[in-house]
């Protein structure tokens, strides 16, 4: 199940609730890029939270790098991920085994998105592996009581190398609607899966909002950098940062 982006939550909330023309702005890599300057700078090196080891850190493209952790408190399998942008750490989120979305936090907008365990059809990365393909039909509820139903695809469609690592390559579509049943936006693009860190990265993806507006964003991951090696911990994105809007194609309806 791809990585969700949880400045996607709150435009939707927002869209259901009131209809917040401001909400428009949707996808995951403008949902980055509508961060920066929201949240203050923190240091360029960062450490999980007591109890949690940090496995790899990633340089993306869309300026942005991501933390990957594991808590021992945690079920096994769960794993979280941090994003910062060049002025802080923006989202984080954990997924199970399965890579399901077990919670994921907007740091800026302060709401936080839970899976409901009553799905239709559940997200299965191992099924997605052994056969080639994944459906999945869930719910995820806000803490401000707001839901917002989940439904989609992944397909395996090969393989590639990035920066030594041997990553599958994906094809999706995700569909999310409010409560009422309105569409409030729909996905498609490639993305990544690695089998060893059992989770997805990010890649190319097109995005429409339920008023028509589509864009186009790249958040495919560039470097993986593990303990030991310069760069691990580094909270300073890499890639494309003197070009956040560039490459961002934006189109409204007529």
């Amino acid at each position: 199940m791809h990585k969700p982006c949880t400045w996607h939550a709150q435009a939707m909330h927002t869209a259901g609730a009131a209809g917040n023309a401001a909400a428009r702005r949707v996808g995951q890599g403008l949902c980055l890029v509508l961060a920066l300057g929201t949240v203050p700078a923190v240091a360029a090196e960062w450490r999980p939270p007591q109890g949690c080891r940090l496995e790899m850190t990633v340089q993306q493209r869309s300026c942005t790098v991501a933390q990957h952790y594991r808590c021992a408190a945690d079920a096994p399998g769960d794993q979280w991920v941090a994003y910062f942008t060049q002025d802080g750490l923006v989202s984080q989120s954990r997924i199970d085994a399965e890579t399901r979305w077990m919670e994921s936090t907007d740091l800026v907008s302060g709401i936080t998105d839970r899976l409901d365990e009553d799905a239709r059809d559940h997200a299965s990365l191992s099924t997605l592996l052994k056969t080639g393909s994944d459906d999945f039909d869930f719910w995820t509820q806000s803490d401000t009581g707001e839901r917002l139903r989940h439904i989609g695809r992944d397909d395996l469609t090969g393989t590639v190398e990035i920066d030594g690592e041997t990553l599958d390559t994906t094809r999706f579509t995700l569909r999310t609607f409010a409560e009422t049943g309105e569409l409030l936006i729909e996905r498609s693009g490639t993305q990544f899966v690695s089998r060893s860190l059992g989770r997805f990265f990010g890649g190319i993806e097109t995005s429409t909002d339920w008023t028509g507006e589509t864009q186009e964003t790249d958040d495919s991951p560039m470097r993986f950098i593990r303990p030991g090696e310069p760069g691990f911990g580094s909270t300073t994105p890499d890639h494309d940062c003197n070009m956040q809007m560039v490459g961002l194609t934006l189109r409204t309806p007529a």
